[in-house]
């Protein structure tokens, strides 16, 4: 959760959405390494999985080293810890240009905005009502995402690829090319999300999953009655695959990042990390109950959680694109119903090259 939390946090807002899904292209990316790897006639048998298993402390180990060569988030250091020098050496590293006054400007105004919150814990997280709206977007939207039928979707992959006459040594292939595809998707996703904007993206990820889903139920239900019908089961999982991966997998991180400012902004992602694997944990022990007692009717249950999860984005959540942190929480202000007052315009804040002595920004509580 914090790797997501620092690579928005130190990316320009035009690109904040694209930065914001690499990580997730990456996570996929180790998906499908750790699927060949997994195939029975590399590492996927009783000799091999010891070794496979220690392979992942190589990425770790580079990751520990590396790390210290990477300047801390200037947004981090100018906003919570009052080090301005380190904030503007940071940002200049990382933008490769020595004028970043425009950008130290936006933080101060994020810092004096947020001023009356001071420092937030997980639990006075919950206390404040201008952070209500945002926060349970978070829960939902990470409930949405796993509760989805993500994970059963993969569970019941190998069955359904069987039952369409793959043979059971080339289903473990087939399952390398359906994360492949995941892979593919969420490249797709980088390179459309600052066009399309998070909202659209979140949408039509839902609408395809929740689409997906009772259309497998359909082809689970008839799929010993036609011959054709388990092959509608395998394109039913791609589209599931390709729609998940466009939004409801990378953009709920991004859209996170952007709903909060810097001080509540580490106690959001631990909620949202919390929520995210409390549904994952639910979705891996309830399904196989669910499927032995419903069988193909058990998706339906998630198209319904889809839909859901569609309907509530659709009223609540506001596109995030290209705003700052600021801007995003004044479009909540009013349905948290707070204000969020900033008495001077951000072109006289830029004109006077970030002097924020004069401007008074306040925060409203009712």
């Amino acid at each position: 959760s914090y790797m997501f939390k620092h690579d928005r946090e130190i990316a320009p807002k035009n690109y904040r959405g694209a930065i914001g899904i690499v990580p997730q292209l990456f996570i996929t990316i180790g998906i499908v390494v750790a699927q060949v790897f997994g195939v029975r006639n590399i590492l996927g048998n009783m000799e091999g999985w010891p070794i496979m298993l220690g392979l992942t402390g190589i990425p770790a180990a580079i990751e520990l080293l590396l790390l210290p060569f990477f300047p801390e988030s200037p947004r981090y250091m100018l906003i919570q810890k009052g080090d301005e020098k380190t904030a503007r050496k940071g940002l200049q590293r990382l933008r490769g240009w020595e004028d970043v006054d425009e950008e130290l400007c936006e933080m101060r105004v994020e810092e004096q905005s947020e001023q009356a919150e001071g420092r937030l814990s997980v639990l006075n997280l919950f206390t404040f009502r201008s952070l209500r709206w945002q926060l349970l977007s978070v829960i939902f939207m990470n409930m949405g995402q796993q509760l989805s039928g993500v994970n059963a979707i993969y569970y019941y992959a190998d069955s359904i690829y069987s039952s369409a006459g793959v043979a059971d040594d080339h289903v473990q292939y087939v399952t390398v090319g359906t994360g492949a595809v995941n892979v593919f998707m969420t490249i797709a996703a980088v390179f459309i999300v600052e066009k399309s904007g998070r909202k659209l993206l979140l949408l039509i990820g839902f609408g395809v999953c929740c689409g997906a889903c009772v259309l497998l139920t359909i082809a689970l239900y008839f799929q010993t009655s036609l011959d054709w019908i388990p092959y509608v089961s395998i394109v039913c999982v791609i589209t599931y695959v390709i729609g998940h991966a466009i939004g409801p997998s990378p953009i709920p991180n991004v859209i996170t990042t952007e709903m909060f400012r810097q001080s509540s902004r580490p106690p959001a992602f631990m909620v949202a990390g919390t929520v995210h694997w409390l549904s994952n944990f639910t979705v891996g022990l309830v399904f196989p109950f669910l499927e032995r007692g419903l069988g193909a009717y058990s998706f339906i249950i998630f198209a319904c959680i889809c839909l859901a999860t569609l309907i509530y984005i659709w009223v609540v959540i506001p596109e995030t694109k290209n705003k700052t942190f600021l801007e995003t929480s004044k479009l909540f202000a009013h349905r948290n119903k707070v204000d969020i007052v900033v008495e001077a315009g951000d072109s006289e804040i830029k004109e006077t090259g970030g002097e924020s002595s004069e401007q008074e920004i306040k925060n409203t509580f009712f």
